[in-house]
């Protein structure tokens, strides 16, 4: 079973320095809120989703499980997106795989997502999303590069592995696996 992640613990201070508003708590189109949008795309996609959120993250969790993610905290979120990853993966070792999404990024269409775990249903050790020779998120890891992965630490994600080993190009005609939401100015573009 290939397991989708959502990472949801980022503090996205260049959304908002002082730390009040939430980027993954906005509106996107339709009204739903960033990180629930990008879980909405992962759900349609794969059966099982973990979200993982920060201390703190009460209300982006309810929100999270009314979509109908599996969620949980990760108290050492704060030391940044390795060591989210590094737990989520030890809550999914079952996995046989995993699609690896940011909460930060609501367009991520559902067929990029399902080619992405048919890469590595397939025999990928990793898979990652391109268009017009670029490439994007989500990514997908097979059982292949797990000891490496689960050695992240801090604000190391996963980006040293791709970098390393074979990376299966899935080619995709989706701009959303660009389109993340850091600033307030990504939001105001959708207007």
């Amino acid at each position: 079973m290939i397991a989708g992640i959502l990472l949801a613990a980022g503090r996205g201070s260049r959304f908002d320095p002082s730390g009040q508003r939430n980027k993954l708590l906005q509106p996107v189109t339709g009204g739903e809120a960033v990180a629930v949008a990008a879980a909405r795309n992962l759900l349609a996609a794969l059966p099982s989703v973990l979200a993982v959120v920060g201390p703190g993250g009460e209300q982006i969790a309810s929100r999270l499980k009314a979509a109908g993610c599996e969620v949980s905290v990760c108290p050492d979120a704060g030391e940044g997106m390795g060591a989210t990853l590094v737990y989520a993966l030890r809550q999914k070792l079952e996995a046989t795989g995993w699609v690896v999404a940011l909460g930060d990024m609501p367009f991520v269409q559902p067929e990029t997502i399902r080619g992405l775990a048919a890469a590595i249903e397939l025999g990928a050790d990793i898979a990652a999303p391109f268009n017009q020779g670029r490439r994007g998120n989500p990514v997908a890891f097979g059982r292949t590069h797990l000891d490496e992965l689960l050695q992240l630490r801090g604000d190391e994600g996963a980006r040293r592995l791709l970098g390393k080993h074979l990376v299966t190009a899935v080619e995709v005609n989706d701009p959303g696996i660009f389109h993340d939401i850091d600033t307030p100015d990504d939001l105001r573009s959708l207007d």
